[in-house]
């Protein structure tokens, strides 16, 4: 619920040329919010909480309790990839790169990562799509992916080659080419 209330600040923000982080440090001001879990995101994933969330839907539905909440919160996150992808199809890019597929800075899960909904969406759209993710070997890499993604091993050939790089978290690495960064990351850490 969280991860799509932030998501949500930021998009009104990003939609309305008003300062995310401004408005969301705001909000956190209240200390019944807080402000833990308030960095935006391209939308929660991981291979438990997006399942988690829909089984407990299911729960509800079969007891015939009302859910609007917990109903809201996964087309809450659905239409958060749908507008990423979206802000990124309208920059025109050719090659796309992604800089790493999990969802936190020095993360190692990419399971059901947010990410990978968005490159269907640029796949679909006839996009190439390329992928600096370390912690893939290049043996697993056809296994664990959409067909018709190019891992690249190489940073800084990632770099070069990418008009785009999409990266749910900014990390020291991607420093020297923040003009080609497209992320929703306003406070740099996890």
């Amino acid at each position: 619920m969280r991860v799509a209330f932030f998501n949500e600040l930021d998009t009104f923000a990003f939609e309305n040329g008003l300062d995310a982080q401004e408005i969301i440090k705001g909000v956190c001001l209240d200390p019944r919010i807080g402000d833990q879990y308030n960095n935006p995101s391209f939308g929660y994933g991981g291979y438990c909480l997006p399942k988690d969330t829909k089984q407990l839907q299911v729960h509800f539905i079969n007891s015939k309790v009302p859910n609007p909440l917990i109903s809201a919160v996964i087309e809450s996150n659905e239409k958060r990839k749908e507008y990423i992808a979206k802000k990124i199809l309208e920059k025109n890019p050719k090659v796309v790169g992604i800089h790493r597929l999990t969802s936190k800075l020095n993360g190692d899960n990419f399971r059901k990562s947010a990410v990978m909904d968005i490159v269907k969406v640029l796949l679909a759209h006839g996009i190439k799509v390329i992928v600096y993710e370390p912690l893939i070997d290049i043996d697993k890499q056809r296994k664990i992916f959409i067909e018709g993604v190019e891992f690249v091993q190489n940073l800084g050939e990632f770099k070069k080659r990418s008009e785009i790089i999409i990266a749910n978290r900014i990390s020291e690495e991607l420093h020297d080419v923040l003009d080609k960064v497209f992320s929703r990351d306003i406070f740099h850490r996890d």
